[in-house]
């Protein structure tokens, strides 16, 4: 978050994000003083409870992604699961499907807007070192998906 926050105190038409906001919190409760305040929330490469709630398969963490989204919102996201990820190997296939993640997310009013395989080039503008460390931009790397989300009218 270090390195981020630093990225994001650049001048604006060096790619800073003056009113960018960093917490440490557990999405199932997020700040109060957060809620419905985000226009734009990026998930970048999550891992348990938040890796189950993008899939739609944690109400709690959903619960608490969706609460931060302010009307006309967005939560856009990579995730990556693979059979190779143990534990976390019978989450792999669910992410393609598509309809079931439009029903979960619907629940919590927000659209699924987007569900791909997210391009190389994506995932290495999102700047993430874990997908660096996890050689998602390479050929042989792992499968990474874009995910997008907006507050439904």
């Amino acid at each position: 978050m270090a390195h981020a926050s630093h990225r994001a105190g650049r001048p604006a038409a060096r790619g800073g994000r003056p009113n960018a906001l960093f917490v440490v919190a557990g999405i199932e409760s997020p700040p109060p003083e957060l809620v419905g305040r985000a226009d734009l929330v990026t998930v970048l490469f999550p891992w348990g409870s938040l890796l189950r709630g993008m899939l739609g398969l944690e109400p709690r963490a959903m619960a608490g992604l969706a609460s931060l989204v302010g009307p006309g919102g967005v939560i856009d996201g990579l995730v990556s699961v693979e059979p190779r990820d143990g534990r976390h190997a019978q989450l792999s296939g669910l992410v393609v499907d598509e309809a079931r993640l439009s029903e979960a997310w619907a629940a919590f009013g927000l659209g699924l807007d987007e569900l791909r395989p997210a391009e190389s080039a994506e995932v290495a503008a999102s700047g993430s070192s874990w997908a660096r460390r996890l050689r998602a931009t390479s050929a042989d790397g792992r499968r990474v998906t874009r995910l997008r989300l907006s507050r439904l009218p």
